[in-house]
């Protein structure tokens, strides 16, 4: 059996053609024009901000060769050529290192606490009053939007120099943060078990308990690992306003041009960090394992 194939006649395909050229065109037109308006966009943005690309170029070398200085000791030498005199405060950078880690470990904690009790009312499948959900969301922009280091120094002011101010600023940060993350993961459960046991007698608290945690838990767990890596990083700036932790050396080192206690310190924080990436990635990957297993 033979297909014979449809030929539109040479006029139609002519107009067709016109037509498909005439659309592609407009749209390479609007694509041309919205590259021009973010162009100017930039440019305008950039000269508000005082953003001077000339200065840029100008001082680029001395951002390189900061770089460079931080691997050589105050004789000159290579820091590799004497590792004991390059970790000269080993201890003492351990210790407070330590001290980094429990405030990320902390705020961590306390934040995931506070924003696993507030999600239920951001999420709208579990709070219909507009009024609540709108008060609890608004909190957590809040918690997220003021950067920690502000947190961290108002704190100081309060309660003085130490680690106390960098935890409550990682905390209310972490509140924000994990609670905009939980409140969506509660957004997208599967609704039959909740509907299911209210439809039962139980009470609001008892779908949450017995209807969302056992489908939310897992991906909670997961959002809280990942953040206490985030935190670690921020914990470790949070010295620079004497917020406890290792930042207050690292600053001192850098004020004062201590060049290889720079890279000592710097080293020792990308090393702690890459450890606590991989052992996360790994409990997250089992966590995540058993919610698709279950």
């Amino acid at each position: 059996m033979t297909q014979s194939t449809i030929r539109l006649p040479d006029h139609q395909i002519e107009l067709l053609s016109a037509g498909y050229r005439q659309e592609l065109a407009k749209r390479r037109q609007m694509t041309l024009i919205g590259a021009v308006i973010l162009a100017l966009a930039v440019l305008l943005s950039g000269f508000v901000a005082e953003v001077r690309p000339g200065v840029l170029f100008e001082n680029i070398g001395k951002f390189t060769s900061y770089f460079g200085r931080i691997f050589y000791l105050d004789n000159g030498a290579l820091v590799f050529s004497d590792i004991g005199e390059w970790f000269w405060g080993f201890w003492k950078w351990g210790k407070q290192l330590v001290d980094t880690l429990l405030i990320a470990y902390l705020g961590t904690l306390f934040g995931a606490i506070f924003a696993f009790l507030i999600c239920f009312s951001a999420a709208i499948n579990l709070t219909p009053k507009a009024g609540i959900r709108f008060a609890a969301r608004r909190y957590l922009e809040f918690c997220r939007t003021v950067p920690e280091i502000v947190f961290a120094l108002i704190f100081v002011v309060a309660f003085g120099l130490g680690p106390v101010p960098g935890v409550l600023a990682i905390m209310i940060h972490t509140i924000g943060a994990l609670g905009k993350l939980f409140s969506e993961v509660v957004e997208n459960i599967d609704m039959k078990p909740v509907e299911g046991i209210i439809a039962s007698g139980g009470t609001r608290w008892q779908s949450i308990r017995y209807g969302v945690l056992p489908q939310v838990l897992p991906n909670f767990a997961s959002y809280a690992l990942l953040r206490f890596e985030i935190n670690v990083r921020g914990a470790s700036v949070m010295g620079f306003v004497g917020a406890g932790g290792i930042g207050q050396d690292l600053i001192e080192a850098i004020r004062k041009f201590y060049y290889s206690d720079v890279s000592a310190i710097l080293l020792m924080i990308i090393a702690t960090v890459m450890i606590i990436d991989i052992g996360t990635e790994r409990l997250r990957h089992r966590l995540t394992t058993m919610e698709q297993g279950r």
